[in-house]
């Protein structure tokens, strides 16, 4: 900020809800056509922040405009599906409305997005009165629209079948016809969703020949009833959810012609086992298949021969623990090679395999893992030139890097560095390779996005999102809490990352309150080199508290020997951990060790209950959203992968729980869940109240009817966040009413 920046004026907890959005603009959905000459994203309109609109910024011109306002669609919406309602909780986009979603045509002439319920498609070439084009009018709603890569049709889900629409006759054709009930068409299903990261259920072939596309029947999966409680009423849904050692639904895997309507499903195997991945070699008459066994200790990757069905496993990952997914399969197109990532040597590194599974060289070695934190780390392979660009960890676990690696150089040679700037760099590559974007953000740097040449130099902003006195946390910058970041030791003598915020006005002579901020669960790193300006941590830091957050053993993106320890007993090595820096914080001489709380969400609110009654000597207080407190509850693909099933491991689920602990619990407890949580159900809550009850613990509780898991990224997390502040407030600091606005 410069000097003459404003005087800080007071944040309040609607203002981080409220428009402009204090980290600036938002801008989603990054995207590079094929043919380069356009970068496409999602922003948020003036107006209303989170309805999203469609944008574009030509490259020559170096000049940005709006596609499509989401507003002017809004008179043909529909209501949403119950299927779309599901993907959009599932893949957090459930507090956007307008444009969520959109795919280029190969050719880089044409987009395809719905909104509303309804299908559009938009040339880019034609006049714009002429342009947009709805798809399959007034036939329904239609969801995981694609382009075919050859742009002649454009395909999609409509009521549990998979449709192709020919965009020349105008005509829709049906690939499958009896999807109803438990029986359901190219959709993934909802473990694949939830918890394995594949959204889709099929998958175009390079020429427009094929379609591969999974049938999955869900009449093995028990069936339940849960409750979605709202204000005004309550609804019964008869729910098939595949609880911790219960059946899973059967996928099956086809594959159709186009031009005969002929389909072949295809033998991947008689054992119970996952579909985690489908891709095309670009041969366009092979799919590579990636099948994971039901305890997670294989993957095996196979090459499926379409025209007989012949299914060769060309290479098998295995481990002690469980082996990750990845998204990281990359075929060359100029040699019959692939790339392929694995954490056989304790950190995900890469390797350079020949189509027929012969291992070629590892590409990329040392204690450092090749990640991006949020997609796929391989960024582009340029042939010609024998390189790899990819994203990782290579200067340190908070930060992601963009590096230039070779094809042909042994493992352990010193990847060269593109992105310089500490903090987490978000790559996406030219398919030609002559420039990249970078979503960049720091502790300093709130989201900000440029073009740069491929050597790293700067073309243009696009979004610079400069913290100057008209940026929307100008108010308020001076008075953010800026992280600092350190190391502590586990007990083992690991590295454990912590991010640590000081309130306002810190005086180094006063004792503070203090709150861990805790998540804590595998799959997730919190401790991240990122802006944090419009976070509730800044509310919290305003009121006096002194905030922690420590990424346990176990959490993500650290390898084998990090992750790994929490096989077979959960809420065990991530509470001591979490226990261990809070006691190194309440030695610190700032801190109140009288006055320490806790509070965490989902995997986070199991963890809050697990330190409030495994150490209730230190924590005075605690809140606990949307936890889980008995894994039996849990679905099958996430608490298996760490639990086993619970007829194998019944002692590690009881340990597991959080109901045997409960007896210890002494000090104030805040329970929040929402009423329509499809995620961790609030079944989970209500078993809890009863135990508490039983032993006639006090505690408080706040409900939120019709809310999904997500609740406090949407408009309820005003409420939510408001309780949490006036309930540390009573507890922490004595007072009736919070020492920030809330």
């Amino acid at each position: 900020m410069s000097d003459s920046a404003p005087c800080a004026v007071r944040l309040s907890i609607d203002r981080l809800f409220d428009a402009p959005a204090l980290a600036g603009p938002t801008i989603m959905g990054l995207q590079i056509a094929p043919d380069g000459a356009r970068v496409t994203y999602l922003r948020g309109s003036e107006e209303h922040k989170d309805t999203l609109d469609l944008w574009e910024y030509r490259v020559a011109e170096a000049r940005a405009q709006r596609l499509v306002a989401a507003q002017s669609l809004a008179s043909a919406s529909q209501p949403l599906s119950d299927e779309e309602i599901g993907k959009r909780e599932r893949r957090r986009l459930a507090a956007f409305s307008g444009i969520l979603e959109y795919s280029f045509a190969a050719s880089g002439n044409a987009l395809l997005f719905p909104s509303g319920g309804k299908l559009f498609y938009l040339d880019l070439d034609a006049p714009a009165a002429l342009a947009l084009r709805e798809i399959g009018a007034a036939r329904g709603f239609a969801t995981d629209a694609k382009i075919s890569p050859r742009g002649r049709y454009v395909s999609y889900v409509r009521d549990q079948n998979l449709l192709v629409f020919e965009l020349a006759a105008d005509a829709e054709i049906a690939i499958t016809a009896d999807g109803e009930g438990p029986i359901k068409y190219g959709l993934a299903e909802f473990v694949a969703q939830e918890e394995m990261g594949r959204s889709s259920g099929y998958w175009w072939s390079p020429d427009d020949r094929y379609i591969a596309f999974a049938r999955v029947d869900e009449t093995p999966v028990p069936v339940t009833q849960r409750f979605e409680i709202a204000a005004d009423n309550v609804v019964t849904f008869t729910q098939r959810y595949p609880s911790a050692g219960a059946a899973n639904a059967r996928v099956t895997l086809g594959v159709a012609e186009l031009a005969s309507g002929a389909a072949r499903w295809l033998d991947l195997g008689a054992d119970e086992y996952y579909l985690a991945r489908v891709d095309w070699l670009p041969d366009g008459r092979t799919l590579a298949v990636q099948r994971q066994s039901r305890d997670q200790r294989r993957l095996d990757l196979l090459f499926v021969d379409v025209a007989s069905g012949l299914a060769t496993t060309i290479l098998s990952e295995t481990s002690n623990s469980w082996v990750e997914l990845h998204d990281e399969l990359t075929f060359l197109k100029k040699s019959p090679q692939f790339i392929w990532a694995s954490m056989r040597d304790g950190r995900q590194h890469l390797y350079l395999y020949a189509n027929d599974g012969r291992l070629i060289r590892q590409l990329t070695a040392g204690d450092w893992c090749v990640d991006d934190f949020r997609g796929r780390a391989i960024k582009w392979v340029d042939e010609a030139r024998g390189l790899l660009y990819l994203t990782a960890t290579r200067d340190g676990p908070t930060s992601r890097k963009l590096y230039r690696v070779s094809l042909y150089d042994e493992p352990g040679a010193e990847p060269q560095r593109i992105t310089p700037e500490d903090g987490v760099h978000a790559i996406t590559i030219a398919p030609g390779g002559q420039f990249f974007l970078d979503q960049f953000t720091s502790r300093a740097q709130p989201p900000r996005v440029a073009l740069h040449r491929i050597d790293g130099s700067l073309i243009a902003y696009l979004l610079e999102n400069r913290l100057d006195e008209h940026h929307p946390d100008a108010p308020y910058a001076n008075t953010n809490s800026i992280p600092e970041f350190g190391v502590l030791a586990a007990a083992d003598g690991q590295a454990l990352h912590y991010r640590l915020f000081k309130p306002a006005g810190f005086d180094p002579g006063k004792r503070h309150p203090a709150i861990l901020d805790v998540y804590g669960g595998p799959g997730v790193q919190r401790v991240l080199d990122m802006w944090t300006g419009s976070s509730f941590t800044q509310i919290l830091t305003r009121a006096g508290y002194v905030v922690l957050q420590v990424d346990n053993r176990g959490s993500a993106f650290r390898g084998v020997e990090f992750q790994a320890p929490i096989r077979g007993k959960l809420g065990h090595i991530e509470v001591a951990d979490q226990v261990s820096a809070t006691r190194w914080l309440a030695a610190q001489s700032y801190v109140d060790a009288a006055r320490i709380g806790v509070w965490g969400w989902s995997y986070g609110g199991y963890m809050s209950l697990m330190l409030m009654c495994k150490a209730p000597e230190i924590f005075h207080a605690g809140v606990a959203g949307a936890p889980v407190t008995d894994w039996t509850l849990y679905d099958t693909h996430y608490t298996e992968r760490y639990l086993g099933t619970p007829a194998d491991n019944a002692a590690g689920y009881a340990a597991s729980a959080v109901l045997p602990y409960v007896p210890d619990l002494q000090g104030a407890l805040l329970v929040m869940h929402g009423m329509a949580d499809d995620n961790v159900l609030f079944l989970h809550s209500t078993k809890l109240f009863r135990r508490l009850q039983d032993l006639g613990k006090p505690f408080e509780v706040m409900v939120y009817p019709g809310a999904k898991h997500g609740l406090t990224r949407q408009h309820d997390g005003r409420h939510a966040y408001a309780t949490i502040l006036r309930f540390f407030a009573r507890h922490l600091q004595g007072e009736s009413t919070p020492t920030a606005d809330s």
